[in-house]
């Protein structure tokens, strides 16, 4: 009874431990789900998997289906965000071990009730339990706000390295504050229109409805909940890693104001596109964008340039291949920075040079094209974020060596690779006409489920390097365990 609750109270009470949970479900369910993708269903692997787990999937329900997938993947992100948030900042004991708890049993709850409702016949007490889950993580974003307010003295930045007022108030504090606030406001732009189904309110996809022309104000709030949703959870990553890597500098305290101004801004535009405002509101995104990607780059910009200067310290004058080599030496601290640019390339660049030219040319290419690349363009922002999640988690359970290595360049290379397809698949229209496009389509297939079938596979080995460490008595948790209780002691 004591091995079974020394792993609980690891699993479950520490961060490492409550990250290796969520990000076990998050494979399990991606690895089971992803067999009903088109690819798989072409090789017959889909009408294997249906009859193995006995799912039961009406074509008509499909978006349904859909969305409370989307859901229980992006709730268990959300929580994983939340565990590091609570490890990297200082907040009261209470609400830290209330926010973890209430926001675990939250995503567990929504992740096993509403797929239940979603794929094994639809038992509507397993949906109130999927509700509830999704209220449990409400309330913790709330009780994350309160935690996270910078105008606490107790709170306040005494370095003047790091960005903050003439008080001391900490300006990155107030970063991760106006991002926790506003995820929660924006949380309600998709609970509002959810609360009225079933009350001349039916369920769609966004990506379904792009051409209509006149959309009703609940549909503009699903829309707009979409987007924000996956852009404070892109910028929440982003603060992460800055404090991971101990930004700080002159860089520093030019990023972090153009961070939260790029936050409030981008979320006013996305709250007015339900509102009267909509003509102007994507202006005011495209506005609120630019200072949050301007951020994400000074913090590049700062992380490349120290990890430079670390890897050659002892070279008098180094050379362009030294610095080169000091520069990606770590795949784990050069990774998630390197993700972020990668990500411009495949996905915010492209989506301004969408919305911009967007009636000279993707309305001109069947509605087809443009559901591709809408539907790419928010996957691969979501694979993006997961991958520098990883990244960051490699770290924390200490990887080493030539383990270190395989995992980082893993990650970097196969999520690439599969990015760049998609990339490619989105946009391929611009330079190749439909009857041309067959053998390009067939081998950006191939890439595409070669780079996730690979980075699968990498973090199921890793899943199942920590499952079987658990069953030893003596395992890396047990160093962890004792780890993160000395970090809190010594806090």
């Amino acid at each position: 009874m004591q091995l079974i609750k020394d792993r609980l109270n690891f699993l479950f009470n520490s961060t490492k431990g409550l990250i290796l949970v969520a990000v076990a479900m998050i494979a399990v369910t991606t690895a089971i789900w992803g067999m009903l993708s088109g690819p798989m269903a072409e090789m017959g692997v889909r009408e294997v998997v249906i009859k193995l787990f006995n799912m039961d999937l009406l074509q008509a329900e499909r978006e349904g289906r859909i969305i409370i997938l989307y859901h229980s993947i992006a709730m268990a992100v959300v929580a994983i965000e939340t565990y590091m948030i609570t490890s990297l900042l200082k907040m009261k004991a209470f609400l830290k071990t209330t926010i973890n708890v209430i926001i675990t049993v939250g995503y567990i709850l929504t992740m096993i009730f509403g797929m239940g409702f979603a794929y094994f016949g639809h038992n509507w007490a397993f949906h109130g339990v999927y509700i509830f889950g999704l209220s449990l993580i409400f309330f913790a974003g709330v009780l994350l706000v309160i935690a996270l307010w910078p105008w606490n003295k107790e709170y306040y930045q005494p370095d003047n390295s790091y960005s903050r007022t003439k008080k001391g108030v900490d300006i990155e504090r107030v970063a991760f504050f106006a991002t926790a606030l506003t995820t929660v406001i924006s949380a309600l732009f998709g609970a509002i229109p959810g609360s009225f189904f079933g009350n001349g309110f039916e369920v769609f996809l966004a990506e379904n409805i792009i051409r209509i022309p006149e959309k009703t104000t609940m549909e503009y709030s699903v829309i707009g909940h979409l987007h924000i949703m996956l852009a404070l959870i892109a910028i929440m990553i982003t603060l992460i890693i800055g404090r991971w890597l101990n930004f700080k500098g002159i860089l520093h305290k030019f990023a972090l104001p153009l961070m939260i101004l790029g936050t409030v801004v981008l979320n006013l535009g996305v709250w007015g596109v339900a509102t009267p405002l909509e003509p102007i509101a994507h202006m005011v995104i495209y506005t609120g964008a630019t200072p949050s990607m301007l951020a994400a780059l000074l913090l590049l910009v700062w992380s490349w340039n120290k990890l430079i200067r670390d890897g050659t310290a002892n070279i008098q004058k180094p050379t362009f291949g030294q610095k080169l080599g000091a520069l990606v030496r770590d795949p784990l601290k050069f990774g998630p920075t390197w993700q972020m640019l990668y990500m411009n390339f495949t996905t915010s660049f492209l989506g301004i040079f969408m919305a911009i030219r967007l009636d000279e040319i993707f309305r001109v290419w069947p509605a087809r094209e443009e559901r591709i690349e809408l539907t790419g363009h928010w996957h691969a922002l979501s694979a993006i974020i997961a991958t520098i999640i990883l990244l960051y988690y490699g770290n924390i359970i200490g990887l080493k060596g030539k383990v270190r290595q395989l995992y980082g360049w893993g990650i970097i290379l196969f999520s690439d690779i599969a990015l760049a397809g998609v990339t490619i698949f989105e946009m391929k229209r611009l330079f190749i006409t439909e009857a041309e496009q067959q053998p390009l389509v067939n081998g950006l297939m191939y890439a595409i489920d070669f780079g996730l079938g690979a980075l699968l596979v990498l973090l199921a080995i890793v899943m199942v390097w920590r499952l079987t460490d658990l069953f030893k008595k003596k395992g890396k948790w047990t160093v962890e365990k004792e780890q993160e209780l000395s970090e809190e002691v010594a806090d």
